[in-house]
């Protein structure tokens, strides 16, 4: 069914052409404002992220500082110089334990000028040890004041105290603690000298960073101010030891710190590898976060350890969705005003091409001498003035149009008849044309073919009909030996066909009596395959005396035909072979017909073609072979079938060769 197309007014279509570049521009305004809204809302965020990185930084100094100014005042003023000169332990331990205690400090420890622990204010049972290898004990006791981040080796954690040790470790959630090779410190020490300036000792006092929650929690304040969505903190804070988090307030799943999580691997590589900066869009545990981070430093300046700071994406993501949506509603309300215009503007221009319509609709209903009264100075002007110059010849030209659509129909008839019949010619003879260079080609192949198969094969069948002359005839391999020698006869067959295909014998010309020819091969078909349940009928025209032509070649081709049509029958059928002569032209028509199972529609056309066959044991020559044979003799074979019906093949023979088909 044929929908009907759809008819667009011109008001529409000048409306929809004002539009489409209105259209286009608001969709490429959109698209560009979005594009820079969020490039600058990305910008502002990354420079915030930025910005927050160098707060946390700063608090994270701060806190250092704290630990400095505590620990150069305790070693420079009161009576530490004096407590420590006078090797009073409980002095001492007086001095330091208060301060330790005053100023929230994890260790805050005095040794010698040998470097020799005299006083652990966290631990002071344990005293003695060496901590000259400690490289802030060892500024110290060369008179200067050492202060940064380091890593106490788990071996000097434990002279610090039980507690510290158990401080140190990392439990990730629901998950064994994750053995770290230290802890993280924030560590002062400053030299301790008596009034006239000379060198008794080094205090050395710090904060253990490890599940330091108080330290994060205080940046991410100095940095976010406490500022929450939805419940939740916009933004946290951590502190890194290598690339796991000892110190966090990014939350897991369940609410819990994200302590003993890792850096990705990405950043793991530019700020504790190369020691930069990291800023971002990264997903961190659960979330998506602008972050930032930077490397903590030793007091050698290789990386341990790193800084970050991240907020919620979501927090920017809501501002760029709600610029979108301003920026969406302006273009759409400017949209809106320009559909107004773009109709308005379509209705007045479309009204002179409404009136034309109408005036083309009265001439197309067979009014005459229409007239428009357009008058305006543009190209509708021009169509108005056109459109009354065609009216005014219409009337002339119509009685000599119908005379020539009179004659015309005539002549399309008879050149549109004589297309027809040469178009068929010209598909006719293409298809022989490429069926005789097909026959031609293959004809050479299987000349090369039979000739190179032939000789192993005489030999093959030598020594098999040695071999069938050895064995027994009740030996078990006697039914292998004359299978092989049947199918090396097989084989021959195939050869022999190939042969009579590709040789193409010189035709011994004369006369064949056809319908003789013919009854006789139908007598003969007997001996070559069964006819149990075939009718065979004979109808011979009298008047079909003889053709000029090869009685062999003949004979084979009319035996391949019948042959066929039996074979085509297998559960039995009628039979038929008829003969007729072809009037005037003083040829004959031969027809051998079959109600066998017929041919299929898309096999029909390649019957004739060299090695095609349906036929389990046959080779696809006889019927290539037969159609080559005829052509010789200047006639034309031809096949009808119906799939169940049966086949007919007819050849067509002139009465003499010079005579031709």
């Amino acid at each position: 069914m044929n929908l009907p197309k759809l008819r667009f007014p011109i008001k529409t279509k000048l409306t929809v052409a004002t539009l489409i570049p209105l259209g286009i521009a608001i969709l490429i305004c959109w698209m560009a404002g979005v594009f820079i809204l969020s490039a600058k809302v990305a910008a502002q965020a990354q420079e915030k992220v930025r910005y927050d990185l160098s707060v946390a930084r700063e608090a994270y100094q701060s806190e250092l500082s704290r630990i400095y100014d505590v620990v150069k005042l305790t070693a420079s003023f009161g009576r530490t110089a004096e407590t420590i000169a006078s090797g009073d332990e409980r002095a001492v331990s007086e001095a330091l334990s208060s301060v330790r205690t005053g100023e929230r400090l994890d260790i805050l420890a005095a040794v010698d000028a040998s470097g020799k622990v005299i006083f652990r204010a966290n631990n002071p049972e344990l005293r003695g040890d060496d901590k000259t290898r400690n490289q802030f004990v060892a500024r110290a006791l060369k008179g200067e004041i050492a202060s940064g981040t380091t890593i106490l080796p788990s071996s000097e954690l434990e002279f610090e105290g039980e507690s510290l040790v158990h401080q140190a470790r990392i439990f990730p959630s629901a998950q064994a603690p994750v053995q770290l090779n230290g802890a993280m410190f924030l560590l002062v020490a400053a030299p301790v000298r008596d009034k006239a300036g000379n060198l008794l000792g080094a205090l050395y006092g710090g904060v253990l960073l490890n599940n330091n929650q108080k330290l994060v929690d205080r940046i991410r304040a100095v940095v976010y101010e406490g500022a929450r969505k939805n419940g939740s903190d916009v933004g946290n804070a951590t502190i890194f030891q290598g690339d796991m988090r000892i110190a966090t307030n990014v939350p897991n799943t369940d609410g819990s710190r994200a302590v003993g999580t890792r850096l990705s691997a990405p950043v793991q590589e530019r700020v504790l590898l190369k020691g930069a900066k990291w800023v971002g869009r990264a997903y961190v545990v659960n979330d998506w976060y602008l972050t930032a981070y930077e490397p903590i430093l030793s007091l050698q300046g290789v990386p341990i350890g790193a800084l970050y700071v991240g907020m919620l994406e979501s927090q920017y993501s809501a501002v760029k969705i709600d610029m979108a949506v301003l920026l969406s509603f302006v273009l759409l309300v400017s949209g809106l005003v320009g559909v107004s215009m773009a109709g308005f503007l379509g209705k007045k221009l479309s009204q002179p091409i409404r009136e034309l319509d109408s005036l083309a609709r009265r001439v197309a209903a067979g009014e005459r001498n229409v007239k428009s009264s357009i008058d305006s100075r543009d190209e509708i002007g021009d169509l108005a003035g056109r459109f009354n110059d065609m009216s005014r010849s219409l009337v002339e030209r119509e009685d000599s149009i119908i005379e020539l659509n009179r004659n015309l129909e005539e002549k399309v008839q008879s050149r549109t008849a004589e297309l027809e019949e040469k178009n068929r010619l010209l598909v006719q003879t293409r298809e022989e044309l490429l069926r005789v260079e097909k026959l031609a080609a293959i004809g050479e192949l299987a000349a090369g073919v039979a000739h190179e198969i032939n000789n192993p094969m005489a030999i093959i069948r030598g020594n098999t009909e040695l071999l069938q002359l050895s064995v027994p005839e009740d030996a078990p391999i006697r039914e292998e030996v004359d299978t092989i020698f049947q199918q090396v006869k097989r084989v021959e067959r195939i050869v022999s066909n190939l042969l009579k295909f590709a040789r193409r014998e010189q035709m011994e010309a004369g006369a064949v009596r056809l319908n003789e020819l013919l009854h006789e091969i139908v007598g003969q078909i007997g001996h070559q395959v069964p006819l149990e349940g075939v009718e065979i009928v004979e109808q011979y025209a009298e008047n079909v005396a003889q053709v000029e032509g090869d009685a062999d070649q003949l004979r084979q081709v009319f035996t391949n035909l019948v042959l066929n049509a039996v074979q085509a029958m297998p559960a039995g059928g009628v039979l038929t072979v008829r003969t007729r002569p072809l009037g005037a032209e003083g040829g004959c028509e031969v027809k051998v017909a079959d109600t066998g199972v017929g041919i299929a529609l898309e096999n029909l056309r390649q019957v004739f073609n060299p090695f095609y066959t349906t036929k389990a044991n046959g080779t696809g020559l006889g019927l290539s072979v037969s159609y080559g044979i005829i052509r010789e003799h200047g006639g034309r074979i031809d096949v009808e079938s119906v799939p169940g019906g049966g086949s007919t093949f007819t050849v067509l023979l002139p009465r003499s060769q010079a005579a031709g088909p």
